[in-house]
């Protein structure tokens, strides 16, 4: 019995990480990747996630032809393939605000790729200092590399200075757009004062 037990928790997923303390996680694709792929242990680890309560897993993954298998375990997935490297920042300016929304809506949200490396490790880093939590690029780079126990390379860096960008150009925008609003609002108080006046 307490074998069977067990087996209906599953298996928690290779190189399974927080970054945000029951609400976002990091890991491998379930059941592995490449020759270390195995049927049985995606099962298990599928199961495993199920029973945690993380809705939806999100697979940046760009095939989806393993997609079903969340199906079948009755586990909520969303598919966000990793993009080519010159779509970044347009890909981050739409997964960020999605996963900003699902984290205030109080879901559990399990990002993976096929292995757990620079693209995903720099994407969640990004994550952070796009959505303000942790504003400083080396910062955000250092808790992530601490986190995973990984040294985050070039191309994961490279990811975190384009989040910094998108942050940065996000809170220009704001600034103007709030200027533009002040400034009707001023020239409305003055139309209503010189109405006044004639008056």
């Amino acid at each position: 019995m307490a074998a069977k037990g067990k087996w209906a928790q599953g298996i928690k997923p290779r190189h399974f990480c927080w970054v945000m303390e029951d609400k976002l996680a990091l890991c491998e694709r379930p059941g592995g990747y490449g020759a270390n792929h195995r049927r049985v242990r995606r099962q298990e680890e599928i199961i495993w996630v199920r029973e945690q309560g993380f809705s939806p897993v999100v697979s940046l993954i760009p095939a989806s032809h393993n997609l079903h298998n969340y199906d079948e375990m009755s586990v909520n997935w969303r598919h966000r393939p990793f993009p080519a490297t010159e779509d970044l920042p347009r890909y981050m300016a739409e997964v960020y605000p999605e996963l900003q929304q699902l984290l205030a809506k109080g879901h559990k949200v399990l990002y993976h790729l096929d292995e757990l490396g620079d693209r995903i490790i720099g994407l969640m880093a990004g994550y952070l200092v796009w959505a303000g939590l942790v504003p400083e690029p080396p910062r955000a780079i250092f808790l992530l590399e601490h986190i995973t126990s990984r040294q985050i390379g070039p191309p994961g860096r490279d990811i975190v200075a384009t989040a910094g960008k998108l942050r940065a150009a996000q809170f220009k925008a704001s600034q103007e757009a709030k200027a533009q609003t002040d400034g009707a609002s001023a020239a409305q108080a003055g139309i209503a004062s010189g109405a006044q006046d004639d008056a």
